[in-house]
């Protein structure tokens, strides 16, 4: 990776911000997108913007092309069997609900056991309970290790006849903890039940091969993996997509409609009601192209090597609590700095022109299974650099001076 060529492409990590160059360690929340990405989706505003699957002129065409072009980059990117096996969504927390609302609808009885962890984002807990509550169900929690990681004989453990789905996170956004999810899909396959996956955290940062991992569902986001927001991807396998049924209706999802009944079109597209995300399918099609021109794997070795650097520095502050494993994390740190809030310390930060995350992270259990109501977050991503990180340690220790010094 030639790391001064790849920030050329970002020219937003040009600016100055309160008089210092932009150090942007937020891409756990959303990334930042090249302009090979925003260049992608004007074209498209530009040149085509055109409606998909209905129109036969020339413009709608090339919108329909591009669009469909995008599914099959999608296909390719995380190796699904099939096309039809690419439903867009509006994002990880779409696609969840999804599965939910619609398999989950259809296969969870009264009785049946939901096993998920707590170190869910909400959108990978939420819609559980949601469905738990509408059903009667009951919601298993896979024990948590101090350090944040989850045993296989714990998820072993937590199974039962009565347990139907599994929905796990591959990747945490707060403790950079990454799950063993083939072994997980191995271990709730051979109990009847089904695996959803939250891959917002993973797709992005390192190859994922969904065929290989065995997984029912999986779900990411665009917008953390360079593309556009307002645009996700839920796969499933075609033969559970096939039997789902839709939970938005109107046009483009049907096959025939009268006035009083109506059939459904084929998959994908009867879960993609109305006009879907085009610019944004676009926008997401570039960025698979963009990595995949680096290399997932040469940036999951660059992420590592940052996020290595990075705990070794922090480590070595005074007063530091980081939270996760030391060993086998994604490329995220989050922590508490002794004497300083969460938001104090991020306001703090803000001020030298580093942007981290600081609350809850939409992960409210884990808080509560941590002891704390709130942390800070920094994240990393191929934009990033080792000196970017020297001026964040050295950021945290003037504003640890600061808050805890005594006038």
């Amino acid at each position: 990776m030639d790391i001064n060529t790849i920030r050329k492409d970002f020219p937003i990590l040009n600016q100055k911000v309160h008089g210092n160059p932009l150090i942007y360690l937020d891409t756990s929340a959303t990334s930042q997108s090249p302009v090979q990405v925003v260049d992608a989706m004007s074209e498209y505003y530009n040149e085509y913007n055109s409606n998909v699957h209905r129109g036969v002129h020339t413009l709608g065409t090339k919108a329909t092309d591009g669009y469909e072009q995008a599914r099959m980059k999608v296909r390719g990117f995380i190796n699904a069997l099939r096309y039809e096996e690419i439903v867009f969504t509006r994002g990880t927390t779409a696609a969840i609900n999804l599965v939910a609302r619609s398999f989950g609808e259809a296969n969870i009885s009264e009785g049946d056991e939901i096993v998920v962890t707590e170190m869910e984002h909400h959108a990978n807990i939420v819609p559980w309970q949601e469905l738990a509550k509408r059903k009667n169900a009951k919601l298993v929690f896979i024990p948590l290790e101090e350090d944040g990681t989850i045993k296989l004989e714990n998820v072993e453990a937590v199974m039962t006849d009565k347990t139907k789905i599994v929905a796990v996170t591959h990747v945490s956004n707060v403790l950079g903890t990454i799950n063993d999810i083939k072994s997980i899909a191995e271990i709730a396959h051979r109990h009847d039940a089904y695996i959803t996956v939250d891959g917002a955290q993973s797709v992005p940062h390192m190859s994922v091969d969904v065929q290989d991992l065995d997984v029912d569902f999986y779900a990411f986001s665009g917008h953390k993996m360079l593309g556009p927001t307002g645009i996700g991807v839920l796969y499933g396998k075609a033969e559970l997509l096939d039997k789902m049924e839709p939970i938005e209706y109107g046009g483009d999802m049907i096959d025939f409609v009268d006035l009083r009944e109506s059939t459904w079109t084929d998959l994908p597209v009867k879960f993609e009601a109305g006009t879907p995300m085009i610019a944004e399918a676009i926008g997401l099609s570039a960025a698979i192209d963009y990595i995949n021109d680096i290399g997932a794997d040469e940036i999951l070795r660059y992420e590592q090597e940052l996020v290595k650097y990075a705990y070794d520095k922090m480590s070595e502050i005074e007063g530091i609590e980081i939270y996760g494993p030391k060993e086998e994390r994604a490329g995220l740190i989050t922590f508490n700095l002794d004497g300083v809030h969460p938001h104090d310390l991020a306001t703090a930060l803000d001020s030298d022109g580093i942007a981290v995350r600081a609350g809850h992270h939409c992960a409210q259990p884990l808080m509560k299974f941590l002891g704390v109501s709130s942390t800070a977050r920094a994240s990393f991503y191929l934009y990033n650099t080792k000196d970017e990180i020297d001026f964040f340690i050295d950021s945290l220790k003037r504003t640890k001076e600061f808050f805890t010094h005594e006038f």
